[in-house]
């Protein structure tokens, strides 16, 4: 029984080293195509800022109504309930 679990472990033990190595493997192939993008692509151009004190601007809001028409809409669509 003690060397069943000795020769489980060493197996477990193998592949879990093989896993470990086909991951750096994989980090380094990726790092490598990351770096090579980066040298490739042109740079980015600078963000244009806002002048300081410059407020957002928002689209104007609609008015909302009131329930009148807003019932009326509805009973003229069809909504009887």
């Amino acid at each position: 029984m003690a060397e069943k679990s000795g020769k489980t472990a060493q197996a477990y033990e193998a592949e879990a080293a093989a896993t470990r190595a086909k991951t750096a493997r994989l980090r380094a192939l990726r790092l490598a195509r990351d770096a090579e993008l980066a040298a490739s692509r042109p740079a980015a151009p600078p963000a244009k800022k806002r002048a300081k004190g410059a407020a957002k601007q928002e689209p104007a809001a609609q008015p909302a109504g009131n329930l009148a028409e807003w019932m009326k809409a509805r009973d003229e669509a069809g909504h009887n309930n």
